[in-house]
């Protein structure tokens, strides 16, 4: 062998072992931020991809107890079975015939309440007294762990135990056959803007959404808005919860959210936003001190850029609530975009 040749092989060899070595540590830190056949190995559950792949199913819906009729409804405690938990709920239903294909309906998701403090029939009691009293059947479902809903409580963001409740609802309303199975939209507050937006790029038969002061869309918007409500801060001598467990486990996993780590990519909401089919409509106060209206600029600024049908109402006043004045206007906004689109 000449000179050159040794060189050559002695090159090739060195190139061959740097190789190697890449490889190897490529291979040990894989599964920070890879992906294989299953899935990401922390967190998977979390990912678009995931939720689109499992098969949510409703149940039927049982009356629990008859309540006082509304004005031109009538409304009930009533329960349906979502991921093997039963989940319970105020339906209301309007007076009168049904109409040609069924009433609308909209599944409507509560925002955070510390679950030790939420009853079913408190909370959101115009908003959906005014909703019912249009002729929609409403269901305002109590989140799995909240109220006598069975199952542990686990927030929106990095779980997708509530979106799957959500979804079976709307599942669930499907049996009913005073509803129109293709006629029904949802509706979500603070937290459940989140769950609303997954829930749609999922569950195709969510003809249309509306999002009252939202957050966390693409999960770096978290990491630049954050929830600023101290209702989230639990005592210092309280055991971690499975939710803060988990949410602290993916972000050991993969980091703060990044649109640059392959998981978050997964995970978000708005990279994902080629699945939204259906028309959102988004409202939020300039004056939110809880979540911040940058979380809905940003989204309606991606949903602008998807050419996706979208309305977006920006509000001087009212709160992370949107109380009145500007209550009235962003309710029947809301009215008019649920008889439009469903």
């Amino acid at each position: 062998m000449n000179i050159g040749t040794q060189h050559h092989s002695t090159m090739t060899l060195i190139r061959s072992l740097i190789i190697a070595a890449l490889l190897s540590v490529f291979a040990l830190a894989a599964p920070l931020s890879a992906q294989d056949d299953d899935g990401f190995e922390v967190g998977n559950e979390l990912t678009i991809a995931a939720l689109r792949a499992m098969e949510i199913t409703g149940s039927a819906i049982t009356i629990e107890q008859t309540l006082p009729n509304g004005v031109n409804y009538s409304q009930y405690i009533v329960s349906y079975v979502s991921d093997g938990n039963t989940i319970y709920g105020l339906l209301t239903v309007p007076f009168g015939e049904v109409p040609e294909g069924g009433f609308k309906a909209i599944v409507f998701n509560h925002g955070y309440i510390p679950p030790q403090y939420y009853v079913t029939t408190e909370r959101y009691v115009s908003y959906v007294n005014t909703l019912a009293s249009h002729g929609f059947v409403v269901f305002k479902i109590d989140m799995r762990g909240h109220g006598n809903s069975e199952g542990e409580p686990t927030g929106s963001y990095f779980s997708p135990a509530y979106t799957i409740d959500a979804i079976a609802a709307l599942k669930s309303l499907q049996t009913l056959d005073f509803v129109d199975p293709q006629g029904i939209g949802m509706w979500g507050h603070s937290m459940a803007g989140n769950l609303v937006l997954r829930a749609m790029l999922v569950e195709p038969d969510i003809k249309a959404g509306v999002i009252w002061a939202g957050a966390v869309y693409s999960y770096d918007d978290f990491v630049r808005y954050r929830i600023s409500d101290p209702s989230y801060t639990p005592p210092s001598n309280q055991e971690e919860s499975p939710s803060r467990r988990r949410s602290r486990e993916i972000i050991e996993a993969y980091g703060q959210p990044d649109l640059e780590v392959p998981y978050w990519q997964a995970v978000s909401l708005t990279n994902n936003i080629q699945y939204l089919q259906s028309p959102l409509q988004i409202h939020h106060s300039e004056n939110d001190a809880i979540v911040n209206i940058g979380y809905s600029i940003e989204l309606a600024t991606v949903l602008e850029a998807n050419n996706k049908t979208y309305e977006f109402y920006r509000y001087e006043g009212g709160g992370h609530n949107i109380d009145s004045p500007y209550f009235d206007t962003a309710i029947l906004r809301t009215i008019i975009f649920f008889q439009t689109y469903l």
